[in-house]
């Protein structure tokens, strides 16, 4: 059975849901293993042998925290020859892009991104165009580097659990020499939303909030959502940028998506277009992203969604 690995870089606490992704196309394609950087804790441990990782492959130096992209390029590179792995998995994130590339150049390996699903015999299916086409491709080359994006597939345990236990892997002499190194790391104010690209129901913002994010982040508390914007919000500094949705941002995949001031340009329909129900507001009755959603009001968003807000209110209350 051919030997699938899947990268893991830092879960934190618990597996995230992309990771658990990975593991379940994994299983489709062969026999899966984890090269993982970082602290094993034991949720995360658990979470491994649930989704069925045969083998568990980390650093022998420690976890790769302290450096930026190359030595982990390298622990994987050494970690697919250790495994003989013939399919590399990894986020499609901008990191694991680019440490695709360089695993890649390594390994003499064909480089697949942007990946949104993959068929038994390793065809890779990309969403193009800024989703506008899906095309297959397929590497010629004894080991393929795929980038899956998130919310990709819905992931699945295995029918059975496993128990891998951590090998070490030696990492070449020069990986980390020269290499760049994290000086100093802020922690993020926890927002007490879940993660954007892991939320059931996202709440997104646009040109039309006119800096004011106050009527979407109600919305999003009022229904437990997390709060994603268009690259217009984003470039303007009304919300950080790791809330863009679209093309050049994440990718979502919620139950519902509350599109608010939003034009639903072709970029920003790339990154929220599986979405399961899609909700708009939006003043201008001919704007582009009436045409993908499921419910559309035609109104100020200033107005509609406040009343929205204290409706789901009142009926949550009501219970």
């Amino acid at each position: 059975m051919a030997k699938v690995l899947v990268f893991i870089d830092t879960p934190g606490p618990v597996l995230k849901k992309s990771s658990l992704e990975l593991l379940t196309i994994a299983r489709s394609l062969g026999e899966p293993a984890v090269a993982f950087n970082g602290e094993l804790q034991d949720d995360v441990a658990a979470g491994l042998g649930a989704y069925g990782a045969a083998e568990l492959y980390v650093p022998a130096a420690g976890d790769l925290n302290d450096y930026l992209v190359g030595p982990k390029a390298a622990f994987l590179a050494a970690a697919a020859e250790t495994s003989g792995a013939t399919v590399v998995l990894a986020e499609n994130s901008a990191e694991g892009r680019e440490i695709a590339a360089r695993l890649g150049i390594k390994l003499g390996a064909g480089v697949i991104t942007d990946v949104v699903a993959v068929d038994p015999d390793g065809t890779a299916h990309k969403s193009v165009l800024a989703g506008s086409y899906t095309t297959t491709a397929k590497a010629t080359t004894p080991v393929a580097v795929l980038t899956v994006k998130a919310n990709s597939v819905e992931p699945a345990p295995a029918a059975a659990a496993t128990a891998p236990q951590p090998v070490s892997v030696e990492l070449p002499a020069d990986a980390t020499a020269g290499a760049a190194r994290v000086t100093a790391r802020n922690e993020k104010a926890a927002s007490g939303r879940p993660d954007l690209s892991e939320a059931r129901i996202v709440v997104a913002g646009g040109r039309g909030v006119d800096g004011n994010f106050g009527p979407v982040e109600d919305l999003a508390d009022a229904l437990g959502a997390a709060i994603g914007a268009s690259r217009a919000a984003t470039d303007a500094g009304w919300i950080g940028h790791d809330a863009q949705i679209g093309q050049t941002g994440k990718t979502v995949s919620p139950q519902l998506y509350i599109s608010a001031g939003i034009s639903g340009a072709i970029q920003q329909k790339a990154g929220m277009q599986t979405a399961k129900v899609i909700v708009a507001v939006n003043k201008d009755a001919e704007s582009p992203v009436f045409e993908i959603a499921d419910f559309g009001i035609v109104g100020d968003l200033f107005q509609v969604l406040p009343q929205a807000t204290e409706e789901i209110k009142k009926r949550r209350a009501g219970h």
